[in-house]
């Protein structure tokens, strides 16, 4: 479990996120959303101890991230984030041996122990047959499957991902978060499209402003006028199956957003 409590960051004289609260329960799939430049990254940067809040704390099953060493943090959260593509002399397998950084000493090579893990996460996403591949060679979909082995190959109890779906078509988007949603680890993900959020997430936090405008079960986060009241666009919804889908339409110009 991870639990944030106050969370205040700030660049500056520039509050990114103010007095945040949330709660990842073990196993399931948190979704961050929220508009451009809400704070989702930021936050997800403070869960993994890559910033340090202003205020507030952030503990992994009790235990407060700021107190934990790096190799400790590591053993516990895994983090998926953004990364070029360019050049790279490593293969695939190389890449998600790195994965096992956190339970290696410095310059010790890789176990047998390490090589399984690394052949069990590259199995588990569907990616074996790339193991001997440059990186570089990859197109975007096989890219994500990787990077996300690599987190799996950490063996964290935590898998936190930056926009995994960014950039890729509608088949790799799908194919990606499947792939998250069957995984036995505690996932929180930030995601931009809502409709994957309703798809994919057990439970969602909804950023606006650096502030929590909504949190809770997916199905009670994406309410239309929550979404249109932090969006400003027009949002119908549609239970289906058991299932959310929202249609989107702009605002006119001449209509206000009630308070």
């Amino acid at each position: 479990m991870i639990e944030a409590r106050g969370l205040t960051f700030a660049y500056g004289a520039s509050t990114v996120l103010d007095d945040v609260d949330l709660t990842v329960r073990p196993g399931r799939v948190l979704g961050l959303i929220g508009p451009n430049g809400s704070g989702k990254t930021t936050l997800l940067r403070c869960l993994h101890g890559g910033l340090r809040p202003r205020a507030g704390s952030v503990a992994v099953d009790g235990t407060p991230v700021s107190a934990m060493s790096p190799a400790q943090l590591a053993r516990e959260i895994s983090v998926v984030v953004q990364e070029a593509g360019g050049e790279s002399t490593l293969s695939v397998a190389e890449l998600v041996l790195l994965g096992r950084t956190a339970h290696l000493g410095g310059f010790v090579r890789a176990r047998p122990q390490d090589e399984a893990a690394a052949r069990a996460a590259l199995v588990r996403v569907g990616a074996l047959h790339l193991a001997r591949r440059d990186i570089s060679e990859l197109s975007g979909g096989e890219r994500q499957r990787v990077l996300v082995a690599r987190g799996l190959a950490q063996q964290a109890g935590h898998l936190l991902l930056d926009e995994p779906t960014n950039h890729l078509d509608i088949r790799y988007q799908h194919e990606v978060l499947t792939l998250l949603r069957g995984l036995e680890q505690t996932v929180v993900v930030v995601l931009h499209d809502l409709n994957l959020a309703a798809a994919y997430c057990d439970d969602l936090v909804l950023l606006d402003r650096g502030r929590v405008a909504g949190r809770g079960t997916t199905s009670e986060v994406l309410e239309p006028d929550l979404l249109r009241r932090v969006y400003e666009i027009d949002v119908d919804r549609l239970d289906r199956d058991g299932r959310v889908h929202l249609l989107f339409t702009p605002l006119a110009r001449h209509e206000e957003i009630p308070a």
